[in-house]
């Protein structure tokens, strides 16, 4: 059983509407040569920083797929183990700029969006992604996979290590 707009949701939700930016920390750079129908699909979430809306969950996704609108629909999933059960939260992104650069707001409660920054990624496959939000609290690291190599654990803590995230607070999820 999925149970809809609970610890992504309404808490996610509220987290944006407080935090409500759409900029990026000082050093972030979304990459370009973004191509979004190669990013559509299904990512593992590997390792982020702790928020309550995601507090405690694993086995944490994001689907991304277009809408009728043009607009990027998102499903997150991830699976409580305290509550038994699984959340998840719908959400919608739209390019910020042009459709060629990784930067994109994401809103999954009305008109309020935040950033989603991709500012490392596998160009060659999309294999994995480092995502940033609107500052140095939020950080993700994405993968088609379940598992990825050591060296890109490796790249992903010392590049944003290098950008001022708090490396030492990262949780990696049990997949």
């Amino acid at each position: 059983m999925i149970k809809k707009i609970t610890k992504f949701g309404v808490i996610g939700a509220t987290l944006m509407m407080l935090s409500g930016c759409l900029g990026m920390p000082k050093d972030v750079q979304p990459i370009s040569g973004f191509e979004l129908n190669r990013y559509l699909g299904e990512w593992y979430e590997i390792a982020r920083l702790d928020h309550s809306f995601e507090r405690g969950l694993s086995q944490v996704s994001a689907t991304y797929s277009v809408n009728d609108d043009g607009s990027v629909k998102v499903i997150n999933k991830g699976f409580s183990a305290e509550d038994n059960e699984w959340s998840e939260a719908l959400g919608k992104a739209k390019f910020v700029n042009q459709p060629d650069e990784g930067y994109l707001k994401v809103s999954f409660f009305g008109p309020f969006y935040g950033s989603y920054v991709i500012f490392e990624l596998d160009k060659e496959n999309y294999e994995y992604a480092f995502v940033s939000g609107p500052d140095l609290d939020y950080l993700w690291l994405l993968s088609r996979t379940k598992d990825v190599d050591q060296e890109v654990i490796e790249r992903f803590v010392s590049t944003a290590q290098s950008l001022g995230f708090k490396t030492n607070e990262l949780i990696f999820v049990e997949q």
